[in-house]
């Protein structure tokens, strides 16, 4: 089995978009074990976890050593967003901390709505239910659509649509119904 870097980095790409929390991959001269943290419903992490990969080249059948499979570098972080011209928001109330914080699954860009022509999935005011979609986040020119997986009434919505988004980053906060 061999991998190239791109694929090695599609792989791992891949196995942070599922469920999955540990990947092995083993034959007669390759071993490759990925592991990460379990995927909460709210995440509040504000960075990614780096997730483990041990790869083991052991003797080929021909009985040439296998090629050494570099480590995956962690990518690089993002810059700081600039700060837009929008007044200073008040100090949190005592309130905002029944607020249930919808984050991004994975890194990527936010969207708003389905499409540029197109109304937001969700406003701040708007009430939500358990599985409507609330955003789209792009990774790797796939779309991906967040649902929410409280019900409540949208507080805030900290990100501006075509802004990068981290693994983790809060996107939106809910009042939830209870």
């Amino acid at each position: 089995m061999v991998f190239d870097f791109s694929q090695l980095c599609e792989l791992l790409a891949t196995v942070d978009r599922t469920d999955i929390s540990e990947l092995i991959l083993k034959s007669d001269d390759f071993e490759l074990t990925v592991r990460k943290g379990p995927l909460g419903g709210t995440v509040a992490a504000t960075g990614a976890p780096t997730p483990a990969v041990e790869v083991s080249g052991l003797a080929t059948g021909e009985g040439t050593p296998s090629a050494p499979v570099a480590p995956v570098p962690a990518p690089p972080a993002a810059p700081a967003p600039t700060p837009s011209p929008t007044p200073a928001s008040p100090p949190p109330t005592p309130n905002d901390r029944q607020w249930v914080e919808i984050a991004s699954p994975m890194v990527g860009t936010f969207y708003r709505a389905p499409a540029p022509d197109e109304p937001p999935f969700v406003s701040v005011g708007d009430r939500i239910s358990v599985g409507q979609s609330v955003c789209i986040i792009e990774a790797m020119k796939l779309m991906n659509e967040l649902e929410a997986e409280v019900s409540g009434q949208v507080m805030e919505i900290l990100v501006e649509n075509g802004e990068s988004v981290e693994y983790g980053q809060v996107l939106m906060r809910v009042n939830p119904e209870g």
